[in-house]
């Protein structure tokens, strides 16, 4: 089979990145005959995946050459944060639908879609879909009430094959923009990492550089004013060295979701940061140790991964 794949693909997101790792690893895995990305820079997912790739508007004619479009992981069919990023991806599907090609919708997270011709056209499109998976409950409640049935599953990058490397020596710490991220979580974050750490190198992960970047090289800056020396931001990683690069930590303190994911799935010791429920869920399914922005000490959660 040959499968084309829409998704957030070439925008440095590591989360969407990772996501599209998986895929196209399960569909190596499946011998497809071709595998095609649509990407916000085509030669350089091309490079980065081993896979063909165009551009995000000329999806035309390698759509016509497959045989499936694969829609997703993450959150793509949602107008919250555009209508217009909404009416893309389903314009990607219907030019599918119109070719007479199978269209997958995979490990998606569907909506919220507030638009009622948002929301129209996307049930429209889907009760066409050949299979249809979503990456939680709310999505799949959402697809019942519109008369879709759809397969419950885990998310994407669950699913890839890590190595457990493990070195000792470095602590990885992924911090990512937000509101509760304050002066105050900070201070007890490097006051903990100080005490804990100081004969350590300390690498401080920036994910998504245009969001994240600057509040890692203050959080560093902090760490080197409390007297540690051996403190690195690392940043600009692709996918792959993101992965390499954690599963080679002694430990991870991780606020991103898939950060966590890929922490937990190469073995390493991971203290979650919660910002978010899919982080709590997380924590909560494979028992790792997690800490709350609004927490007033951290002691006993660095306690269970030292």
């Amino acid at each position: 089979m040959r499968y084309i794949v829409s998704g957030y693909i070439g925008f440095d997101n590591f989360g969407d990145e990772a996501i599209a790792s998986s895929l196209v690893q399960k569909l190596k895995k499946e011998n497809a005959e071709k595998i095609t990305l649509i990407s916000s820079n085509p030669q350089k997912t091309a490079k980065l995946y081993d896979v063909n790739s165009c551009g995000m508007l000329k999806f035309f004619i390698p759509l016509l050459k497959s045989d499936v479009l694969i829609s997703g992981g993450g959150s793509l069919l949602q107008d919250v944060t555009s209508i217009k990023s909404l009416i893309y991806y389903l314009i990607v599907i219907y030019s599918a639908l119109i070719l007479n090609k199978k269209v997958e919708i995979f490990a998606q997270g569907i909506g919220p879609i507030n638009s009622i011709l948002g929301q129209f056209l996307t049930r429209h499109a889907l009760k066409r879909a050949s299979k249809i998976s979503v990456r939680d409950i709310h999505s799949q409640e959402l697809l019942k009430n519109w008369g879709i049935d759809s397969e419950l599953v885990q998310d994407p990058v669950l699913m890839l094959d890590l190595p457990h490397k493990n070195q000792i020596g470095t602590v990885g710490v992924q911090l990512r923009n937000f509101q509760g991220v304050n002066e105050k979580f900070l201070e007890k974050l490097s006051k903990e990492i100080k005490e804990r750490y100081s004969e350590k190198k300390v690498e401080i992960l920036s994910l998504q550089d245009s969001v994240d970047l600057d509040l890692c090289k203050y959080f560093a800056s902090k760490l080197k004013a409390a007297g540690m020396e051996k403190v690195e931001v690392i940043s600009g990683l692709n996918v792959n060295e993101v992965i390499d690069n954690i599963s080679n930590l002694e430990c991870l303190i991780a606020m991103r979701f898939h950060a966590n994911v890929i922490g937990i799935k190469s073995g390493i010791k991971t203290l979650a940061i919660n910002y978010d429920p899919k982080i709590q869920a997380l924590a909560e399914q494979y028992h790792i140790p997690m800490i709350n922005l609004d927490d007033e000490d951290f002691s006993d959660k660095f306690e269970k991964i030292n």
